[in-house]
């Protein structure tokens, strides 16, 4: 099959088609090295299907008996290949230059392009109905900061809109809110601690916030705060029923383990971890003792994930609350902390 390719300089190149999109000679290289287009490939420029398909659809590309519609048909028996090109489109448009990459596509600073620049961004193309492999995610993230490059998934909705989001798996910066806490007693009452008036005041800490006050006599402590001070040896509870209190949190809790080492994480990093059930999540966690808080943490279970659609809910409400949204990817003690922030390329 014989490819004709027109550039914005008006002159044709013929190549063949041998299940990659070809183009030869001096004339075609010209598609590389004045748009970025292709890759080199000794006297020939190999263009990608989504390249390919692109040139088409702004007439700089012509193929014997086969229009725009058809290429598109053909491409499209390869899967995910119309996401991924509505992806390579709205970057194209955008005037920046994008390459196919070691995830999806590489995307160059502005104004640059091989040879005369560097990438910017690594990209991954998904769908609003995909699933979300958090560690399959933070491992492209890695491997984009090893890279010294962004790492953006691209989300492709039913209806063809596409959201970015940033991808980052820094370790958190440990916190400012670490106080001397002093032992305290407490009395076990269903699934809260109850801890006397005077201990709860003098050894746990305003600042610190742990518990809520039942009335002004009794401060009540949650679950997950009992437990992080029985394992710290800061709590005792009256009568010894630890163990009891503990199998019983583990039947009624499924989330439980791995809800507790990242409340353990956050606050041994001097973060003040809450509550973020309003939220829908697991923690809102407070940092130099702030009213506000900065962030709202999902505990996640290592080999599991979550459909993308929650994702975007996750970092909408996020945004709109002006928190970070961070999914704790928990691997035995092991914990990554991944972040989604919508971005505007």
């Amino acid at each position: 099959m014989l490819l004709s390719i027109k550039t914005n300089l008006f002159f044709q190149v013929k190549a063949s088609f041998d299940g990659e999109w070809v183009c030869p000679g001096e004339d075609g290289t010209a598609l590389y090295e004045n748009s970025g287009y292709g890759r080199p490939d000794g006297n020939r420029l190999k263009l990608f299907p989504e390249e390919a398909l692109y040139l088409a659809g702004k007439g700089k590309l012509t193929v014997d008996k086969l229009d725009f519609d058809a290429l598109a048909m053909k491409f499209s028996e390869k899967p995910g290949f119309m996401r991924r090109f509505l992806v390579y489109r709205d970057i194209r448009e955008r005037g920046l230059v994008i390459q196919t990459g070691p995830q999806d596509f590489r995307v160059f600073r502005r104004g640059e392009k091989p040879g005369k620049g560097r990438s910017q961004y690594l990209i991954r193309v998904l769908s609003e109905r995909d699933f979300v492999d958090f560690e399959a995610i933070a491992a492209d993230s890695h491997s984009a900061a090893n890279m010294r490059k962004q790492f953006v998934v691209a989300v492709v909705d039913d209806e063809n809109e596409i959201t970015y989001y940033e991808i980052k798996t820094n370790d958190l910066p440990k916190g400012e809110s670490c106080d001397e806490i002093k032992k305290v007693k407490g009395r076990l009452t269903g699934n809260s601690v109850f801890v006397m008036p005077r201990e709860g005041k003098n050894f746990l800490p305003e600042g610190a916030m742990f518990g809520t006050w039942f009335d002004e006599n009794r401060l009540v402590l949650s679950p997950l705060e009992t437990l992080y001070l029985l394992d710290k040896g800061l709590l005792e509870i009256e009568g010894g029923k630890e163990e009891e209190f503990r199998e019983r949190l583990e039947e009624e809790d499924p989330e439980l383990l791995f809800k507790m080492n990242v409340y353990e994480s956050l606050r041994d990093s001097c973060y003040i971890p809450r509550t973020a059930y309003k939220f829908g999540h697991h923690f809102r966690v407070y940092n130099e003792r702030s009213s506000h808080s900065a962030m709202l943490v999902h505990a996640i279970p290592g080999g599991s994930g979550m459909p993308m659609s929650r994702v975007s809910r996750s970092v909408r409400l996020a945004h709109s609350v002006r928190k970070k949204m961070l999914f704790a990817c928990v691997k035995q003690k092991n914990i990554e902390y991944i972040e989604f922030a919508r971005i505007k390329l």
